[in-house]
């Protein structure tokens, strides 16, 4: 055979085989047909600046319920963010001009335009992330009823007057868009975090470049095409809400550029710690949501059949992977025994409810990627090697996908480097307190303060928790789980979970610049604090 047809034989193999496997997408299967609904194609482009445009490599994003491959995706080069980042500079002088109730208005119509397409985002959550449905549409739900949050703000953003000593001035503090912000997001929660950001950031008038994690990119690019189809139809800059898809390289290009006049990133402590440290050397800001290893106080007289019910959810919901998860029971001694027992009992009632995501039946998914996996059989395995004791699970389900059983531990004590280290896996340890004050000691001799729960019937109590001398956390709840916050809180931690707080409250302050204007109307210089300067 000649080298020619030899050649000409090989490269038709290779388009077969190309072609075979971009038919093994799930993108083609017909239970996913939601994918298509949400403008989702074999091969899609990651980066959005008012144009798709992608010059960098192409990626493959996996359902954790099967393995399987769903699209791809091409990612950003570096001359991508660039064209990213001028773009959305230039969108911001045109955005920031807007009237705030004007820009209320479009993140108003971006609230309707996700609930227009709340099934079919929910389930691409639930198969791109993992989290079971009601929890992938609940995700959805807390955009919207963040964008419903910025509206209202976008009609009483504040600004105040304060008496000023000097006769004929007055003293008033005025709040303006910061700029352009960047916003980093995790796969966990790869919808609600950016809608934290992106719509609050949007009615403070500045535009945004996100980030979002690599191997949740089709979330990201159909949360995307659903936003830039509303700021098409009002005529409105793309690259108001500009996309980037990448890997660490473009995290640090967004990072260190002085055009991000705020950089908000959630994700490990370690590598948060990172990011704060960047922004910093240029002097921007950073807003930092980390890691959390977040306890349940039991106290002498909690309500066990309130505990029981919500720290099911706490310690076991969404495979453990939210980073309000329950990782410590700190259980008083007269219940300790009876709580383990009644937890191991309702963890062995999940056992066949672990599964496909997309079905209803199912109360927990799976891990999110092989490399979870690995971290929860090594800490399961150093767990023992230390003396800890597996009361329940502790194993890796044999299924295609990437399943774990929720694991109670006990035996290990309350200062153990593994239990102060968060895995990020549903992965619980059972510790033994004496008194409530022991429990709120243990509660926070961790590094990380993001949420915190004491389950008490004692109105003394509750006050002692949440005062001066009670739980460090940012989120200090009382009978209920450590996890599923409201948007109208702010929402953030302190210590290594970063100080950085989103959402409702004041979080908005996070996203413009205050100024102090004095002005004066009184036709003569007058100093403050009656100083006399020269013939004054």
């Amino acid at each position: 055979m000649s080298r020619v047809l030899c050649r000409t034989v090989f490269t038709l193999r290779l388009k077969v085989s190309l072609s075979r496997n971009m038919s093994a997408y799930l993108i083609e299967d017909p239970k996913y047909s939601f994918l298509k609904d949400l403008g989702l194609e074999n091969k899609n482009i990651g980066v959005f600046n008012g144009k798709w445009e992608a010059n960098g490599q192409v990626i493959q994003s996996l359902s954790p319920a099967n393995g399987k491959v769903i699209a791809e995706v091409q990612t950003a080069s570096p001359s991508d963010y660039e064209a990213c980042a001028a773009a959305s500079q230039d969108a911001w002088h045109y955005w920031a001009e807007l009237p705030a109730p004007a820009r209320g208005e479009i993140v108003r119509q971006i609230g309707d335009a996700l609930r227009e397409k709340l099934q079919p985002l929910g389930k691409l959550v639930s198969l791109e992330m993992g989290k079971i449905l009601p929890e992938a549409i609940g995700e959805v739900v807390e955009y919207i009823h963040v964008c419903d949050l910025a509206l209202g703000l976008s009609r009483s953003l504040p600004g105040t007057v304060f008496p000023s000593e000097r006769p004929g001035h007055v003293l008033i503090e005025k709040w303006n868009p910061l700029g352009p912000i960047g916003i980093i997001t995790a796969f966990n929660f790869p919808v609600a975090v950016f809608g934290w950001n992106s719509a609050i950031a949007m009615v403070c008038g500045d535009t945004s470049v996100w980030k979002p994690s690599d191997t949740t990119p089709l979330v990201a690019v159909a949360v995307t095409k659903i936003v830039e189809s509303v700021l098409k139809k009002n005529d409105i800059p793309g690259a108001v809400a500009a996309l980037c898809v990448g890997g660490k390289e473009i995290g640090q290009q967004l990072v260190q550029d002085p055009r991000m006049k705020l950089v908000s990133f959630t994700g490990s402590t370690a590598v948060g710690q990172q990011v704060g440290v960047e922004v910093q050397k240029r002097f921007g800001r950073h807003l930092l949501e980390l890691g959390g290893n977040n306890a349940i106080v039991v106290n002498s007289d909690a309500n066990l059949d309130l505990l029981l019910s919500a720290a099911l959810f706490a310690c076991a919901g969404t495979a453990g992977q939210r980073c309000t998860t329950t990782r410590r029971l700190l259980i008083h001694k007269k219940l300790y025994n009876e709580v383990v027992s009644r937890l191991k009992k309702s963890f062995a009632g999940v056992i066949s409810k672990i599964g496909d995501p997309l079905l209803p039946e199912t109360l927990i998914g799976p891990l999110h990627t092989p490399a979870a996996v690995e971290a929860y059989k090594r800490t399961v395995a150093e767990a023992v090697k230390q003396g800890g004791k597996i009361e329940f699970g502790g194993k890796v389900i044999e299924r295609e996908g990437f399943f774990v059983e929720p694991t109670i531990i006990t035996d290990l004590p309350h200062d153990s480097p593994l239990v102060k280290n968060e895995c990020f896996a549903p992965i619980v340890y059972c510790i033994e307190i004496p008194d409530l004050e022991t429990g709120i000691k243990y509660n926070n001799e961790v590094d990380q303060g993001l949420s915190s729960s004491l389950f008490t019937e004692n109105l003394g109590d509750v006050f002692k928790w949440i005062g001066s001398h009670g739980s460090d956390c940012g989120i200090v709840n009382v009978n209920i789980p450590t996890n599923g916050a409201e948007v109208g809180g702010a929402f953030g931690g302190e210590k290594a979970t970063g100080g950085g707080r989103e959402c409702g409250s004041d979080a908005w302050k996070a996203y413009m610049r205050r100024a102090t204007v004095t002005i004066n109307y009184s036709g003569t210089i007058k100093l403050a604090q009656n100083i006399k300067f020269g013939d004054q």
